[in-house]
């Protein structure tokens, strides 16, 4: 053996030494002794293979280069002198793993007794991950929570040696084994024996045991009624199954070209990093050290093939589909299995609709608390792990760790996380320039000549805002909100706009970079979903007509054309039917506010009957509210019906067309009343002694002397704050409510000492399952959210800063509820966040749209702008400053008589309570004639500047901030320049490595050919 080892070691020598002379590259005498005299054993004969692959690549790239640099990137559990910790293992996971030392320096890799010399080549880093053979270990997702990178385990019987009857012991009591110990449990279906479907159960239990998946029963400890069956999918039926599903895994250690390092740039790193040294470690990013379980995966990735199942990294057969991809496993062959004799018979979910089973899910990795400390004894499981590092309120301020989400709940709810991560990033600049718009506003609050000029406007009296009760009024009474008007009204404003809207830009822009990156990462840039299963009820209704599926050739339903476009007209029609009862609720709160301003004018409590208009607003908001929420359930119910009546042919079209519906309608719910207060209050109000009114009877409301901004900055306030703490108590503290009174009923029936022993199954049964709409609800609270954020965000520049808080908790709720609260839903997969992209762009651009009218209508920009540069002091001299505003105030109201009043509007108060006697005009905010005027009560000259000036803003600035935007979306590609390389890279090597797997393989078969004596071609290698 040792001969032949020599002899193998040799032909691997003279081939590297030809590939080099072949290329001009010859390494040193001194390096090919040290390769020839290296030992003929089988860690030496696979390094100099590394070797000699390193070498082949650095010539099919740069030819004749003469150095080659190679790093090692050692991770902190193999450092020779770094601290670790113990580690407490879980009974689940696999015994600890026998590392292989070995140490490197400049020259070569000492393993034992063998030196390995490796030549040296110039331009290129080449940054190994462990420089061990070509075969280098990758970790395993189960072998995240221990130490080490290899083991010498392989199967079930070597693990029980290690462990002895402990481990056996162990398996059986934590519940998530069967009852030998051995077989995990990688799926769980419940049924109740009263349930009368039971041939229905006993054909597919039958048909699940003939797939070859292992079952056990066991029943409840609380209620013998319910029964649990274990399945476990042995290693035969994974492999089949991954490799009919594509799943990929690991097989080589990814390999990692630094790029060229210039003097200049190395300066200016040498400075950057003597100013670190200053500054806090980064505190936002997990601790490696004391948590060495979040190390990350450094391996390629292939679709597992059982022909090819040598080149994958298996060190355990245990452990090498993690749990999260064997119940996504064992979950496909359960869509595919028969239940009943027919052709649409089949797969789990019919069973679960029609009640033969109560429940299907996966089983949690044990229990999220431990009674020992993580920094000391290490995680328990990945879910105990995942509520440390990512759950657990403690570290709110840390990044999160998307990796262990994504391995523990799949792609689709890693992309959840990382897109309301990033969202929560980027918020970070929005609110800090939206609170400097508001710090701005109270530091200028002083040297405010419009605030200034209303709070001293004591000889000025406003007319009535109402008929009758509402009494007159001096301007300077409304000081108070003249002043908060100019918090969020002030000269940033604009600039808050066009920020928002391009910010907007940028967030979608960055996203998709970011969200490719992540795809790349989790080996989802060439995935693609599989075949989307036809809907059982589009199967029931359309299973008389067929025809050929272009793509898999066999015959499916078809819906004719006319049948689906009449159901979508039904559709479209119902959805028209719910916006015109958004409306008409609007129209209610409108009367409402009508109807109480002049109820609350006459009010015995001086502080309500002097802020009428406020808490008219108020209250009006706050019952707004209530009817949003209560739509919100009929909406759900409406959209659900129209969707299942438009018989979408494949589940992500129900759930599209499910989601359209359901934001067009919240959305709605949600903004037509904050559109109304923008854009129409005040607007149609006609002028003292001819006021507009609805229906012939009610006067429309005005807007506040200060103006219209203070009221639409209220409703956004509260409806947001109210809208944010609604989400947030149902989300968490319902399930918390429903989870407390199952645990209290379990104890007052058994006592609270059997709640220990449930087995795991159990514990999670009575957890509550996951919303039958998957993140719906989640993305959805988020994207109204964005809304909130940008399309009024002129008139409230707070909305940013209010957003990120609740999104800083949001995070930490959503984590909570999914590792302590929720059942563990299936891992599934997803490339990006689907059809919300589509919708966050769309409110990217309604919001350009409504920020432009909301400064040009709503605020006073454009009339001060008006007024400084036309009437004003400073006219005709191109200045804008505070001293140009002088005599604004007076300049925007209009004088009435009050004696043109009409007898329904004249007020019971005559004024004679300001000055003694009785008043004979008012003012009111307008740019209209004075009564004694050729027209009386005619538009001035200014009115139609204003105007003019008002709809030359709102084009100036919606081209000019959508140039912008489409100027960024141009300038920034989707894909980082450096992905890309790394992409196109890695398919190069990824070929070059499956190449030298086959050659290796290829020589092998000839030397056994030789060994036996048989006939071959004389053909080279």
């Amino acid at each position: 053996m040792r001969a032949r080892g020599e002899a193998e070691q040799t032909c691997v020598w003279r081939f590297f030494i030809a590939s080099h002379h072949f290329a001009g590259l010859i390494p040193s005498p001194e390096v090919q002794v040290g390769f020839l005299s290296a030992e003929a054993t089988e860690e030496g004969s696979r390094l100099l293979l590394l070797t000699v692959s390193i070498f082949m690549v650095s010539l099919s790239i740069h030819g004749a280069e003469k150095h080659l640099q190679i790093h090692q990137q050692r991770s902190v559990a193999s450092r020779p002198g770094s601290r670790r910790l113990p580690v407490v293992r879980h009974s689940s996971l696999p015994p600890g793993r026998r590392s292989i030392k070995m140490e490197a320096s400049s020259s070569g890799i000492t393993n034992g007794k063998t030196k390995v010399f490796h030549p040296v080549a110039k331009d290129v880093n080449i940054l190994f991950d462990e420089l061990e053979a070509v075969n280098s270990p990758c970790k395993d997702d189960d072998s995240l929570l221990h130490p080490g990178n290899l083991t010498s385990t392989s199967d079930d019987a070597s693990r029980l040696e290690a462990g002895g009857e402990t481990v056996l012991e162990r398996n059986k009591s934590d519940g998530l084994y069967f009852r030998d110990g051995k077989c995990r449990i990688d799926y769980i279906l419940v049924y109740r024996k009263s349930n009368p479907q039971t041939e229905k159960r006993e054909v597919f239990e039958r048909n699940i045991r003939a797939e070859g998946l292992q079952m056990e029963k066991e029943s409840s400890l609380v209620n013998s009624d319910i029964i649990f069956v274990k399945l476990h999918a042995p290693w035969e039926v994974l492999g089949r199954y991954a490799e009919q599903m594509n799943v990929r895994m690991p097989f080589r250690r990814k390999i990692y070209y630094l790029p060229r390092r210039y003097k200049f740039m190395s300066r200016i790193d040498k400075q950057i990093s003597r100013f670190r040294r200053w500054l806090p470690k980064k505190p936002m990013r997990l601790d490696k050290e004391t948590l060495p379980d979040l190390e990350e995966n450094d391996c390629y990735t292939a679709p597992f093939s059982q022909q090819r199942i040598h080149h994958f990294i298996i060190h355990n057969k245990d452990t090498f589909f993690n749990n999260a991809t064997r119940s996504r496993i064992v979950h496909h062959i359960l869509q595919r299995i028969k239940y009943e004799e027919g052709k649409n018979k089949i797969g789990l979910n019919r069973l679960l609709t029609n009640g033969s089973y109560e429940a299907a899910f996966p089983l949690h990795e044990g229990s999220y608390r431990s009674k020992n400390s993580i920094r000391t004894h290490g995680a328990e499981n990945h879910r105990h792990l995942l509520y440390e590092c990512w759950a657990s309120w403690g570290v709110w301020y840390k990044y999160q760790p998307l990796d262990l989400v994504r391995r523990y709940f799949g792609e689709k709810i890693g992309l959840y996380f990382a897109w309301l991560g990033w969202y929560t990033g980027m918020l970070f600049p929005a609110a800090f320039i939206g609170l400097f718009v508001f710090l701005y506003g109270i530091t200028t609050l002083d040297h405010c000549q419009v605030s200034k000029e209303v709070c001293q406007a004591t000889d000025i009296i406003m007319c009535p805002v109402c008929d009758k009760y509402c009494p007159f009024m001096r301007l300077s009474d409304s000081c108070v909100y003249a002043k908060v008007t100019h918090l969020f009204d002030n000269g940033a404003t604009v600039f808050f706009a066009v920020f928002m809207a391009v910010w907007a830009t940028v967030f979608l822009e960055f996203w998709k970079r970011r969200r490719a990156v992540i795809a790349y990462d989790w080996d989802l840039i060439d995935w693609e979903e599989e075949e989307e299963e036809i809907r059982p009820q589009f199967e029931a209704k359309y299973s008389k007509k067929e025809r050929m599926n272009p793509i898999s050739g066999k015959p499916e339903p078809y819906q004719a054309f006319a049948d689906k476009c009449s159901r979508l007209i039904v559709s479209a029609s119902g959805i028209f039917f719910m916006i015109c009862v958004v409306i008409a609720a609007v129209f209610g709160i409108v009367i409402y506010r009508v109807v109480t301003v002049s109820t609350f004018a006459a009010f015995k409590w001086a502080l309500i009957r002097n802020n009428s208009q406020v808490a008219t607003t108020g209250t009006a908001v706050c019952i707004n509210f209530c009817i949003i929420m209560l739509l919100n359930v009929l909406y759900e119910k409406v959209a659900l019906l129209l969707t299942n009546l438009e018989q979408p042919r494949t589940e992500p079209e129900w759930e599209n067309s499910f989601t359209l519906k359901m934001f067009l309608f919240q959305f709605v719910n949600l903004n037509s009343s904050t559109f109304y207060i923008a854009f129409f209050l005040g607007r149609f109000t006609g002028h003292p002694g001819a006021y507009l009114r609805l229906i012939n009877r009610w006067r429309l409301e005005e807007c506040h002397p200060s103006g219209c901004l203070i009221d639409l900055c209220m409703q956004m306030g509260i409806i947001m704050v109210l809208k944010q703490t609604w989400n947030n108590f149902m989300e968490l503290g319902y399930p918390l409510i429903q989870n407390w009174w199952t645990r209290r009923k379990v104890r007052q029936e058994h006592g609270p000492e059997r709640k220990i022993n449930f087995p795991q199954w159990e514990k999670d049964y009575n957890l509550q399952p996951m919303n039958a709409y998957g993140l719906f609800d989640e993305y959805l609270e988020m994207i109204l959210q964005f809304g909130f954020t940008t399309i009024f965000v002129a008139a409230f520049p707070l909305a940013p800063l209010l957003a990120l808080l609740n999104n800083i908790i949001e995070i930490r709720l959503d984590a909570y509820k999914f590792v302590t609260q929720w059942r563990r839903p299936l891992a599934s997969r997803a490339k990006d966040i689907g059809i919300w992209y589509g919708i966050l762009e769309g409110i990217g651009i309604l919001s350009v749209i409504t920020n432009a009218f909301v400064i040009a209508i709503t605020s006073d920009f454009i009339p001060r702008l008006v007024y400084a540069y036309k009437y004003g002091p400073c006219a005709g001299q191109g200045e804008a400053g505070q001293k140009c505003m002088v005599g604004y105030v007076n300049a925007s109201l209009s004088v009435f008589r009050i004696s043109d009043f009409e007898n329904r509007s004249e007020p019971e108060s005559d004024g004679s309570e300001f000055s003694g006697i009785p008043l004979k005009y008012c003012r009111y905010r307008d740019y209209r004639d004075p009564p004694h005027s050729l027209v009386p009560y005619g538009y001035t000259l200014q009115f139609w500047h204003v105007l003019a000036a008002r709809l030359a803003f709102i084009i100036v600035f919606e081209h000019l901030v959508f140039c912008i935007k489409h100027l960024i979306s141009y300038l920034i590609p989707d894909l980082p320049k450096d992905l890309r390389d790394r992409m196109r890279r890695e398919k190069y090597l990824i070929q070059e490595m499956m190449y030298e797997a086959e050659l290796e393989r290829l020589q092998k078969e000839r030397k056994e050919r030789k060994k036996n004596g048989k006939a071959y071609h004389n053909e080279w290698p």
